[in-house]
């Protein structure tokens, strides 16, 4: 009898681990991406909103303060296209102002918001369930510190990460409380400030909730909670019933708590939530407390980082990974000349990079990698590169483009200088993972491969391996001698233009002469083709009207010819026939064509997941779709907001096969997009659409894009879902992850099998990992490991971490994996924020209409005290004066920063931002009033230091004042 009750007791555990992990996709929130109702606002939709109002305000600002124009109304109406038009601050009308990036970094704040109810979908704290306030502020805090920190490292990615996990957290108090009910009509400011008490809790023993009366319960909080203004929030559990008498359940469905007197909930998740009829107040509210959250870490980081935060950047990254040893040197001069003229081109321009990258590489290091938005930086860095050493012929090449990778935003183009095999060849597979996690593409500059005499020299395996990654990313693998290096680099200066599209693009492999068609529309321009292939190449370009151009023509009627090693680059002249063009290329050996433009007109997407759940939502999908299953994208259209329903075909050039998809508009640019019984293959993604907008043009645009990243089917699936995205320097985290197989999309319960198992991250952080993982007959086809990952005491916070987790068959035929990224993140004793003390004010003010005549000045001890981190910085946040700061250290050892302002009559209230090391804000003020009496003592060891304000650098020195009345004046 005990061998049965043990077997049943086994069987319900088995019974219950499947039922929580199969409903951890429920939303016990807002609805994350997708509404279930026209009528009810999700996560998505408030970030999104949040983020251009705040976006747009900065804008404003900076506009206001540099004397310049801005037109936009900011309003409930505005669009991420506008947004961005209305930040650029170019006066070069011929400019393209690509929004891509705005939308892709708007995505991974929704995204990331999103998955907090992936991986911690039964997590109090993480929705303020259950009364947890504390938990849910820490939390938000926490979260804030490591935003900022990361903000300070110019590691905007991660920050972006962070915040859209915590702007989830923020935004699911509204619904979960009974803030709203209260009363309120402005944000809990508390939440995002640690050094505030969290005050009229309802207490462990007080009873918070009646029974709702059927199905109505607007009026199921107690008359007593709602008069003494006591905060509550409701329980969640799936399983248990359990839960402290007379407290309130969150409700619905899915919540067993709801079922126990008193029953019935307060969410407001959706209009038909148990108080969905405050749904919009509860969505209004999470929305204004978003934009407290980014007005705390605009001031924090200063406006031009926040903006670079929102992802506002017209232009793509220079990103170069460069092989240093000996033979190099040619690559290396061509490299620096390129890229000084790109920056020394396009500085102070729409099209001046948003990032310099540089990773420099050989035997037997790598790196370290150089990231800033410096291009003064960036230039000292890449004219320190020499060309010395490197031993052995095989070179680390994929370690240094594993940094790139994983630094760069995603769907960069990263460019690699080498002339010699990989001697990591075994990462292989992490870098096509990265590639297809970031969809960045990599393109070779591959000199002198097969070279004679050279010891040295790339045979055709190794540079197939080049070739294979190239293909994977969308780039190229040009082959070209060093002399010719310079003729071939045109491709890198071309990338560097702004709001530069894929429009067609193909590799033949093993190669076959065959014809291409390729849609051309109206809103291109500098449209160029690139085709690599060996030396018997030739190809035929010819328009819609029948006008040709053949490769033997180097100076055509359709566009001027370059040819450099393998590379033969067709620039199309301007002006040319929209519609539908025809490429015929003859060649048995292996090619690409590629085709690119200028254009605003473009798309991106992500693979995304349905869950099921009490609100069934689709989720950001890691690794590869499985095999024979359905597969989701997300598709944004970028540039218009006049998008008709895309046509989203997959296309496979090896078959070659097209799948077509379902769209279905999700509002906005966004569109659903469904593949069924997904075939196997590597597949690239075409749009095909029409731009209606009427404020353009008087007819529609059809055009065709594709996407540059293959998309790869496999039959293994592998989730890893660690409880949180940062670790602390000095601690190890653990990472579970199951691994199935599968068929035709779903997990074989019966199957069974070997998989080896590899995990490496690109910061060389002690990990451990099992070799392998084997799916027993009983185990339901699944199989279980863990992860660890330790960050050594010296990993600075604000720096990332990326692990990649590949599992791979036995007969090494197939392939999935996880890519995870974690921000480094040190616990912050420091929250409380800077104390202001008042000096004096002078009172020298003449009356208005003179004002102009007369100055007045204010002058502020600004500390951190004992324990603090320091005073970073004082700037001007409202007033038209000047600003000069002096340092001395006051009579109890304490350091005190003196702030001097002054300004005309006219401009009579000034406002200080004041932030500490950590990003603790706080805003002092001061204006013109009556004087105060004070004492003048000088200070030991003042120090001055120089601000800039007004433009003008300021440097003075000042008497530091005690007063004898002091008058904090904090807002």
């Amino acid at each position: 009898m005990w061998i049965i009750s043990i077997m049943r007791n086994k069987c319900f555990i088995l019974l219950l681990v499947c039922v929580v992990f199969s409903l951890m996709g429920l939303s016990k929130s807002f609805q994350p991406l997708v509404a279930s109702d026209a009528n009810s606002t999700t996560h998505r939709g408030i970030t999104q909103k949040a983020v251009l109002l705040k976006t747009a305000e900065v804008c404003r600002d900076l506009a206001t303060a540099e004397g310049r124009n801005f037109s936009l109304n900011i309003d409930d109406s505005l669009s991420v296209e506008r947004v961005q038009e209305a930040c650029s601050f170019s006066d070069n009308s011929t400019s393209l102002l690509s929004s891509i990036t705005f939308h892709a970094s708007i995505a991974s704040l929704y995204f990331s918001n999103a998955n907090v109810d992936l991986a911690s979908g039964l997590s109090d704290g993480h929705h303020f369930d259950g009364e947890t306030f504390q938990k849910g502020r820490d939390l938000i805090t926490k979260g804030v510190s490591a935003v900022k920190a990361s903000v300070k490292q110019e590691n905007f990615i991660a920050g972006r990460w962070t915040l859209g996990s915590v702007c989830h957290t923020l935004q699911d108090f509204y619904s979960h409380s009974n803030w709203v009910e209260l009363g309120n009509t402005s944000p809990y400011n508390a939440l995002i400030k640690p050094d505030q008490t969290l005050e009229n809790l309802a207490g462990p023993n007080i009873s918070t909730c009646r029974n709702c009366t059927g199905e109505n319960c607007d009026d199921n909080i107690l008359p007593d909670v709602l008069q003494q203004g006591l905060l509550t929030s409701g329980y969640f559990d799936l399983i248990s019933s359990e839960k402290p008498d007379g407290k309130c359940s969150h409700g619905g469905s899915f919540d067993q708590t709801s079922k126990r007197e008193p029953v019935g909930g307060i969410n407001k998740d959706e209009t038909g939530s148990s108080h969905g009829s405050l749904h919009h107040e509860a969505a209004n509210m999470a929305e204004n407390a978003t934009l407290e959250l980014l007005e705390d870490i605009r001031i924090a980081v200063g406006d031009k980082n926040f903006l670079r935060l929102m992802g506002l950047s017209q232009s793509a990254a220079l990103c170069f990974v460069i092989d240093t040893t000996g033979s190099m040197g040619d690559d290396i001069a061509e490299a620096k000349r390129v890229s000084l003229s790109i920056i020394d081109s396009k500085r102070g321009t729409q099209e001046e990079p948003s990032v310099y990258i540089l990773v420099p590489f050989n035997d037997p290091g790598f790196g370290p990698l150089q990231m800033t938005t410096d291009a003064d930086i960036f230039k000292e860095s890449i004219n320190k590169l020499t060309a010395n050493g490197g031993g052995d012929i095989p070179e680390l090449c994929l370690s240094g483009l594993q940094l790139a990778l994983t630094a760069a935003p995603h769907s960069s183009e990263i460019f690699v200088f080498t002339d010699a095999p990989a001697k990591d060849a075994d990462l292989k597979s992490t870098i096509t993972a990265l590639i297809e996690s970031t969809k960045s593409e990599v393109t070779f500059m591959l000199t002198d491969v097969l070279a004679s005499r050279r010891k040295r020299a790339l045979n055709q395996a190794d540079a197939q391996l080049y070739r294979d990654l190239a293909r994977a990313s969308g780039g190229q693998a040009i082959e070209v001698s060093k002399a010719d290096l310079a003729l071939a680099t045109s491709v890198i200066e071309d990338s560097s233009s702004s709001a530069l599209v894929t429009i067609f693009q193909v590799v033949k492999n093993p190669g076959k002469p065959d014809n291409f068609t390729f849609a051309l529309d109206n809103s291109l321009r500098n449209i160029t083709v690139y085709i690599t292939g060996g030396s018997s190449l030739s190809f035929n370009i010819t328009t819609p009207s029948g006008e040709s151009q053949s490769s033997s023509e180097s100076s055509g009627s359709l566009g001027s010819l370059g040819l450099a090693g393998n590379l033969r680059r067709l620039t199309l002249n301007d002006s040319m026939e929209a519609g539908l063009w025809n490429i015929n290329v003859d060649s048995n050996d292996p090619y690409s064509v590629k085709v690119t433009g200028q254009s605003l007109i473009n798309f991106f997407f992500n693979l995304v997941e349905p869950q099921e759940g009490a609100h069934a939502d689709f989720f950001l999908k890691e690794g590869r779709p499985l095999s024979g299953g359905n597969m989701s994208l997300l598709v944004t259209m970028a540039g218009s907001d006049g998008v008709i329903i895309p046509e989203v075909t997959l296309y496979d050039s090896s078959g070659p096969t097209e799948v077509n998809g379902t769209s279905r508009s999700l509002g906005g640019s966004d569109f659903l997009v469904t593949f069924n019984e997904m075939p196997e293959g590597d597949f690239v993604v075409r749009v095909n659409g029409e731009d209606g907008s009427p404020s353009s043009r008087s007819t529609p645009i059809t055009f065709q894009r594709q996407a540059s990243t293959q998309i790869k089917t496999s039959r293994i699936s592998v989730i890893a879902q660690p409880n949180s995205t940062t670790i602390e320097p000095g601690s190890t985290v653990s990472i579970p992850f199951t691994v199935a197989k599968t068929s035709n999309g779903v997990i074989n319960e019966t199957a069974t099998g070997t998989f080896s198992v590899r995990a490496t991250n690109d910061r060389s952080f002690d990990s451990t990992s099992p070799g392998s993982v084997t799916i027993e007959a009983d185990n339901n086809g699944k199989a279980n490991g863990t992860v660890t990952l330790s960050a050594p005491d010296s990993a600075i916070s604000g720096s990332d971490i990326t692990l990649t987790i590949e599992v791979e068959d036995d007969a090494k035929t197939d392939i999935n994996f996880a890519v995870l990224r974690f921000a480094v993140a040190a616990e912050v004793t420091d929250v409380n924020g800077p104390v202001c003390q008042e000096v004096r004010t002078s009172t020298v003010c003449s009356a208005s209409p003179l004002c102009y005549t007369s100055q007045w000045e204010f002058e502020a001890n600004v500390t951190d005290g004992l324990n603090g981190t320091g005073i970073e910085r004082i700037s001007i946040r409202q007033g038209n004066g000047t600003l000069n700061t002096t340092t001395a250290v006051g009579p109890e050892g304490e350091n005190i920063t003196v702030a001097s302002y002054q300004a005309s009559c006219c401009a009579d209230r000034v406002e200080l931002t004041v932030v500490d090391n950590v990003g603790n804000v706080g805003i002092c003020v001061g204006q013109v009033r009556q004087s105060t009496t004070v004492a003048p003592v000088t200070v030991n060891n003042g120090t001055t230091n120089s601000t800039s304000t007004g433009g003008h650098t300021v440097s003075t020195t000042l008497w530091l004042w005690i007063p004898v009345v002091t008058l904090p004046l904090w807002k």
